[in-house]
């Protein structure tokens, strides 16, 4: 087995390495035609329409590799793990991401199986591995949606100071991007900058909503779209959906305080059993063994799994609770 492990590992760099060299030979070609293109759209854009509404559009490259990045482009998920990226803050493309799934997921099956000597165990460890930097970056997408939740009433009251004090909505949104913490400014100031170089409102509030999906924003947005097109006083609507945003903070913590006991259960049964696992392998691995290499071992570790994530789902859905 080892002998194959090896055989694979040797494969998959010497296409890794053949697949760098190609595409940095293909590099140079990539920009060429990208600046060919832009240069083409530049002399058509007299022939436009002086009506046609023209989207400010971003260049987001989801590896520098141009190869690679076209491959990636064709896959939805990829972009969405793009998206994913973007929205936890962290300053990564996707092929760079995909990457380093995949390395932690080999490191983690070749340490397993030094460790083991099960192929089983090795599996198992490669779909962890390749998991794990997803699920990191799924928590740092949520701590910047909570802390982004926390300062967005702030930044909806220095709106609405500024728009009582006679300033342009576009121009209080500047005021936001100076005024809060990030990354409620750094959000603000995206769409300052993408309506100050053309882009209408209502679409650069869109892209708000889709780059930040709370239920909060997208009471906003709809509130300020609303305005624009049907008058009314700003600054109250924007102080009245301030109140309700804090209102819903209250209710929120008040029904987190009730389902505590709810989430420390789920806690204690989904850590229970690989702990107690773990230890009797650690102390007394004779009696623990035969749970692994039994089958009728393998047949209650599979009902132990399945019942175990049918409980979390079950447990999950009684907490959750939308306010």
């Amino acid at each position: 087995m080892p002998v194959i492990l090896t055989a694979i590992l040797v494969f998959v760099l010497v296409a890794l390495a053949v697949f760098a060299v190609v595409s940095l030979l293909d590099e140079r070609s990539a920009q060429a035609r990208l600046i060919k293109e832009r240069l083409a759209n530049e002399r058509k854009a007299p022939e436009r329409a002086i009506e046609e509404e023209l989207a400010l559009l971003r260049d987001e490259q989801l590896s520098q590799i141009p190869a690679l990045d076209t491959l990636l482009r064709r896959s939805s998920r990829v972009t969405d793990i793009q998206k994913m990226l973007t929205q936890g803050g962290m300053s990564l493309r996707a092929g760079n991401f995909l990457a380093l799934s995949a390395l932690t997921g080999v490191l983690a099956t070749v340490a397993a199986y030094v460790l083991t000597k099960r192929i089983e165990i090795a599996w198992v460890a490669l779909l962890v591995g390749f998991l794990l930097p997803y699920s990191y970056a799924s928590f740092r997408r949520n701590q910047r949606f909570e802390k982004f939740e926390e300062l967005f009433p702030e930044a909806i009251d220095t709106l609405a100071r500024a728009v009582r004090a006679g300033h342009a909505f576009t121009t209080a949104l500047e005021i936001i991007t100076n005024e809060v913490a990030e990354p409620v400014s750094g959000e603000f100031r995206q769409l300052y900058e993408e309506q100050k170089f053309g882009m209408p409102v209502r679409d650069a509030l869109i892209n708000l909503t889709e780059r930040v999906p709370l239920v909060d924003v997208k009471f906003f947005v709809t509130a300020v779209m609303l305005q624009r097109e049907t008058g009314g006083n700003l600054a109250e609507i924007l102080d009245n959906l301030s109140y309700v945003i804090r209102e819903r903070f209250k209710i929120q913590r008040q029904v987190r305080v009730y389902t505590a006991q709810g989430r420390l259960t789920m806690g204690l049964l989904m850590g229970m059993p690989p702990i107690i696992v773990t230890v009797m392998l650690v102390l007394n691995p004779a009696f623990i063994r035969p749970l692994f290499s039994d089958p009728i071992g393998h047949t209650l570790l599979v009902a132990g799994i399945i019942l175990q994530t049918i409980g979390y789902f079950v447990i999950r859905k009684i907490i959750r609770i939308q306010v």
